[in-house]
Order: C-alpha cells, then structure tokens, then sequence
C-alpha cells in the first residue's frame, strides 16, 4: 500500500516532469522563432536566392482562407491574375470617365456657340432650352428675368420676365444666398420658377444670375435627381456666361 509520502514523491515528479516539458517547449518556440528571423534576413539580404534555387518554389505551401494550402508559385499566379482584372476595371473606368468627359465638352461646345451666335434674349433662351433638352437629358428648363427691361425685352420668347418684388416675394432666400441651390423645393418656389410646369417638378437646381438680372432653373420629375449633394460647376459655369451675354441682348 503507498503511503502518502511516496504519493508526494510521484506527484512531485510528474510535476517536474511537466515543467521541464513546458520549458522544452518554450525552448523550441524560441528556437523556431529564432529561426524564422534569422531565414527572412537572409532571404532579405539575398533577393536572389530563389533564382539559384527554382525548385523549392514549388514545395513553399501559403495557406488560404478556406484552410487548403497551395503553393507560393499558385499563389503569384492567382495575385498576378487578380491584379490584372483590377488593372483592366481601372482601364474600363478610365476610358469611360474620358469618354464621358469628351461628349460634355462637346455639348458643351455647342450650347456656348449657340448663345455666342444668338441675336435676341429669345435666341439665346431657345438655345438655352433646345440644349439642356436634347445634350444633357434636362426635363424641365426656366429662364426669368426680373424687370423692369429695356424695350427689347419685349420679345423674350421661352424667357419669362418677372418684377424684382415678385421674385423677392417667391425665392427671396434662394437669391439672397447668391448661390447655386440644388434639391426639392417650396411648392410656391416651384410654381414661380417653373409655371404651367410646376406640378411635374419634383427636384431642381437653381442659378441666381448675378447683379440682379435673373435666376435660371432646372427641374426633374426624378425627387432624387438634383440633390442637394450634387456638383453644379457646370451650371454655374453656364449661369457666368449668361450674366455677360443677356445684357447686352437686352440693350440690343
């Protein structure tokens, strides 16, 4: 029968036993760790190496995310190839962006031209409509002037005339802001703006023309078209070239 002297003795060598295991391989992990710096230095140092020695490309295994492994000459291949198919996406998205670029410009072109070429508040505001309709997909196009004008102003065609009082009344804090306005509007600014087309607008952008000569619109049955997140350099862009062009119409 063991007594409990000789129990101690067991339990005080499996006890020991398990330390110095632990500290075996504690020793080991330091060892491999050890190892592995001392590898990649080289490796380092040597970019060359694996050039004098092609045939253990094919033994180093990666491990990949679904637990397979595979090896480090698969893997470059599956990098080079993934790489490739995002190169060619960026290409894709280059040329369309220039593509797009190049047929803005052109329209763009065209409208200026046309107002450049106009010899009445009614040509250009023609111009004006017929290229927002049919070069840049715009639903709804209004141009007001606020009077009163000079005689000429008499024929204004698509353009609409307006008394300062009555804007100030309707959109005074779109003109007091002095800049472009995108989003959905009041139901009165709608109707002032927009008239007899009022009730199709869902979405507009805005454009007060400077020196108080009037305010150009544009407006979308789409709510979301013309957010108040969208870019409006190209509108204020064309708002800048109708504050220099409409005045000297109208002395016209």
């Amino acid at each position: 029968m063991t007594d409990h002297s000789d129990a101690s003795l067991i339990d005080n060598a499996v006890e020991a036993s398990l330390e110095r295991q632990e500290a075996s391989d504690s020793e080991n992990q330091r060892n491999k760790k050890l190892l592995a710096r001392q590898v990649a230095r080289y490796l380092i140092q040597n970019p060359a190496f694996f050039a004098d020695h092609m045939e253990l490309l094919d033994t180093i295994q990666l491990p990949k995310e679904n637990g397979k492994t595979v090896s480090l000459m698969t893997h470059q291949t599956n990098l080079l190839r993934e790489r490739n198919i995002e190169m060619r996406q960026r290409l894709d998205q280059l040329l369309q962006t220039a593509r797009e670029n190049d047929q803005l410009f052109m329209s763009s072109r065209r409208l200026v031209l046309s107002l450049l070429e106009a010899r009445t508040v009614a040509e250009a505001g023609s111009a004006l409509v017929k290229s927002f309709q049919n070069d840049f997909g715009v639903e709804f196009t209004a141009l007001t002037l606020f009077g009163p004008l000079p005689g000429s102003a008499s024929k204004l065609g698509e353009v609409r005339c307006s008394s300062r009082a009555s804007a100030e009344t309707a959109i005074g804090s779109i003109l007091r802001n002095g800049r472009t306005v995108c989003g959905t509007l009041r139901p009165a600014e709608t109707a002032y703006l927009f008239g007899s087309d009022a009730s199709q607008v869902a979405s507009a952008a805005v454009i007060p023309l400077a020196d108080q000569l009037g305010v150009l619109a544009v407006g979308s049955s789409d709510p979301n078209h013309y957010r108040s997140s969208l870019g409006t350099l190209f509108l204020s862009y064309i708002g800048e070239i109708l504050e220099r062009l409409l005045p000297n119409l109208l002395r016209g």
